[in-house]
Order: C-alpha cells, then structure tokens, then sequence
C-alpha cells in the first residue's frame, strides 16, 4: 500500500480550553474519496479547519505527503498549501469577478505564468466541470450547482493533490447534487485526485464515498470507520446504524 497522503495523529481541537475532538488518528490514502462525517456540533467542519491549516491542533499532529502544516513557515508552508485545494461550502466566488477571473485568481497569485496561459488553464478548469461556455459569467448569473461547480474548478487552478470539499451538496436539488457527486467520483478517478469531503447527506455518502470516518460529539472521537453500506448493515455501534438507515434515537 502507499504511504498515506494525509496523517492524523493524536489530533485534538479545542477552542477557549473546550474540548471539540479528542485525540483522534486516522489515514487518507491516495486517490482515496474520504468522507467525514457525523451529526451536528460533532465537529467535522473543526476537524476540515484544521486539515487546511486555518487552525493549529491543541495536540498531535496532521501530516500533508508526510509534512507538518501546523510547524512549516515561509515557502515550506506555500508548497504544502498549493498541493491542496479547497472549496467551501457555499462557494465562495468573488462576486465581482467573471467565473474565468475568479479561476484564474490562484494562477496570478502564486505563479509567475503570463495572462494568455493563466486564461487557458482557467478554461481548461472550468471545461473539467463543465462550465465551458460560462467563463464571462458572474457568480450571480448561475445556479448554485453551477457555483459548487465553478468553486471546484477554482480549487483545481493550481494542479492540487488533495481537494478539501465543505458540504458540497448543501442547498442543492437531489438531481444537482447527484450531478455533483458524478463530477467528483470523474475527477478522483480521471485524474487521481484525492477527496475529503464534509457532509451529512447519505445519499452522497454512498454515491462516492471509498471510506468514512464517523464523528460523535458525545465522547469527541471516531465511532467508526470503514465503507457506508458496511457500517450501516453491520456496525456494532447503535448510534451508527441509526445514522445510516436515518432512524431516530429512542426515547
């Protein structure tokens, strides 16, 4: 097997002294499409906030192709931060800008490429989710699959090893969203891109998923881990069954 290409190892958040997740160690391997997921408050979008590097680990350590992003600094902690890529969960396109401008911001901002050959790799991204013919677009101009879309094609400017999706199916129609989820299992298989993906939608979950980890917000750590259908028809883990075939917790 590969080495992993995302570490945790003895990872804990915290906020104010809080304790959200608690001493947690898991692996993503390559060209892996890794869920997390788990109910409200349990912590998923904390533990995503911390993959990307926005937050230090109050303990542990989280390793990106075997580095620290937490302790880099300077160009080390650049290099980590180009090999991923990250789109949030309503997007986050610059309204101000074209759909080709804001795809071709990442290619003005960290490399020193001239405008003719960022405006094509942005169209050669925008093409990969289908967006060919929307370049001159603005944000407000397009429906909101097409902006998850758009804000995949963004996270892909600068040729990432990992792409980091937050919810990527909220606020869209079960057809928009099973759309979605096509375009994810084609870009981790076309182009070998690994995908960790925040989401509590199930019928996601078991489109595209090779692997899940479920958080529990009552005892802060992973109840389980392995493929959907299997935790869901075979989990000793009550809550989990409950999680999977969406029954409600007993009285």
């Amino acid at each position: 097997m590969a080495d992993p290409i995302i570490r945790v190892e003895g990872f804990t958040a915290a906020y104010d002294g809080q304790v959200i997740i608690d001493d947690i160690t898991f692996e993503v391997q390559p060209g892996e499409v890794f869920v997390i997921l788990g109910g409200s408050g349990c912590g998923k979008s904390t533990l995503l906030k911390h993959l990307i590097g926005l937050y230090a680990p109050a303990q542990g350590r989280i390793l990106i192709e075997g580095r620290d992003l937490a302790t880099a600094e300077g160009d080390d902690r650049l290099a980590i931060l180009k090999r991923i890529g990250v789109m949030y969960q309503m997007g986050a396109l610059f309204g101000s800008m074209t759909l080709l401008e804001n795809v071709r911001l990442p290619l003005e901002e960290y490399t020193d490429l001239p405008k003719d050959a960022t405006e094509a790799i942005a169209r050669m991204k925008l093409q990969l989710v289908a967006l060919r013919g929307f370049e001159q677009h603005m944000p407000s101009e397009i429906s909101g699959g097409m902006k998850k879309r758009a804000a995949i094609a963004r996270a892909m400017a600068l040729d990432p090893r990992i792409l980091f999706l937050d919810e990527p199916s909220a606020g869209l129609d079960p057809i928009t969203s099973a759309e979605l989820d096509q375009l994810i299992l084609k870009l981790a298989r076309g182009l070998g891109i690994t995908f960790v993906v925040v989401t509590h939608e199930l019928a996601s979950i078991y489109a595209i998923a090779d692997r899940v980890i479920m958080l529990d917000k009552r005892v802060k750590k992973i109840v389980a881990t392995g493929k959907p259908a299997e935790l869901r028809d075979g989990s000793t883990n009550p809550w989990v069954r409950q999680f999977f075939n969406r029954q409600a917790e007993s009285a």
